[in-house]
């Protein structure tokens, strides 16, 4: 008990010391210990990789999980040291609800086939979403998380020893300063020849004891010196080498920096992919906007025209009749048919890719109709003069 209260007496006094000299420093009464400036340089970078890492690190959580419950959640879990659930995506949820109502509403109709078809596409989605997640939290995350974690609680932890053994070397400095004022002064005192024959000549025993005193607290203080720059010499250089090892941090960030583009790339040509093979799924399975059922597929005739019209528009097939080139010249001497002519509405703008096809604006009526042979995703318009090919998937079929 005897030895913990020294120590504890001990430590309170060098942090009583360490506080008069940082407020002294404060207050300008006081010299401070400057470092040199590629150790600033050091300290700079340190606290901007620093401040910037969190900043991408809770972006980067952010982009992942944009629920702020769910990070919650996940954060303390983390914390607790258990495993984190698992938890469905929003694609995945999305895909759940359609295969549901499909099932209820009529997985054979138009309107059922389509939220089935877009339900195992959106399951896909979500699945793709699961695996970008994981790769990124374990090659992006992880590594980001790591270093605020370790690396710079290690950095600080010795930058505030750095601090402490710059505060305790310039303490030792003011005291020996202030130790070799006072010897000078009674030093100068001493120097005086007492008058002997004073009844009182004490004023030079006592400038002599307090110049002898005052000789001991230079050594003294001289001696503290040294080590208290011994010390902060050997911190100085700790730090200085954890300071330098940013840079192989930079590398490390850097490498992580492309395998997460490389998952993010992976990830955005998967979801293309599911999007795309969707997209023609959907133009072979197009929905109604009247009611009626689509046909096993038969080819368009005149005599049957299939009432068909798109939920969605989709890249038509540049399958027709002929080579752009002939089509268009044959188009010009085709007639429509006597019977089967029909008004379509447009539901969507199209551009005509080349000059066989007939430009197309939302909500207008043109007149269509079918050749035998002709492509089933494709039909003739007319709009006044004008004459061209035009996809079925952009018309909602009228009477």
């Amino acid at each position: 008990m005897d030895f913990n209260m020294k120590k504890l007496a001990s430590d309170a006094g060098i942090f009583f010391t360490r506080a008069v000299q940082f407020t002294e420093e404060k207050f300008g009464q006081a010299e401070k210990t400057e470092l040199d400036a590629h150790f600033e340089n050091l300290l700079a970078r340190a606290d901007s990789t620093k401040n910037w890492t969190e900043k991408i690190l809770r972006q980067t959580e952010v982009l992942l999980q944009p629920n702020p419950s769910a990070r919650v959640e996940e954060f303390l879990y983390e914390k607790l040291d258990r495993k984190v659930p698992s938890r469905v995506t929003n694609g995945e949820l999305l895909a759940q609800y359609m295969a549901e109502a499909a099932s209820e509403l009529g997985p054979t109709t138009p309107y059922g086939k389509t939220l089935t078809k877009v339900a195992e596409a959106e399951k896909r989605l979500g699945a793709a979403e699961r695996d970008f997640i994981h790769t990124a939290s374990i090659n992006f995350l992880t590594p980001l998380r790591n270093f605020l974690e370790g690396d710079w609680k290690t950095i600080s932890k010795e930058r505030r020893l750095l601090q402490n053994r710059r505060l305790d070397l310039d303490a030792c400095k003011a005291r020996l300063k202030k130790a070799k004022a006072a010897e000078a002064k009674a030093t100068c005192e001493g120097d005086t020849v007492p008058d002997f024959q004073e009844t009182r000549p004490r004023n030079y025993i006592l400038s002599a004891s307090a110049s002898a005193l005052w000789n001991d607290e230079v050594d003294k203080s001289e001696q503290e010196l040294r080590v208290a720059q011994t010390e902060f010499d050997r911190q100085a250089e700790v730090t200085r080498l954890l300071l330098e090892g940013i840079s192989s941090t930079h590398v490390n960030h850097l490498r992580c920096l492309h395998e997460f583009v490389e998952s993010q790339t992976t990830y955005y040509a998967q979801c293309y992919r599911h999007m795309l093979d969707l997209q023609k799924q959907l133009g072979r399975f197009p929905g109604t906007f009247v009611g009626t059922t689509e046909p096993a597929s038969p080819p368009l005739s005149s005599t049957s025209p299939t009432t068909t019209a798109a939920t969605m528009p989709v890249e038509p097939s540049v399958t027709g009749l002929a080579p752009p080139g002939e089509t268009a010249l044959c188009l010009e001497e085709v007639a429509p048919p006597a019977s089967g002519t029909r008004k379509a509405r447009v539901l969507y703008d199209y551009e005509a890719a080349d000059s066989s096809e007939l430009a197309l604006l939302a909500d207008e009526l043109i007149t269509v109709y079918s050749l035998p042979g002709m492509d089933p995703d494709w039909l003739i318009g007319e709009r006044g003069n004008k004459k061209g090919r035009v996809p079925v998937t952009y018309l909602e079929l009228l009477s």
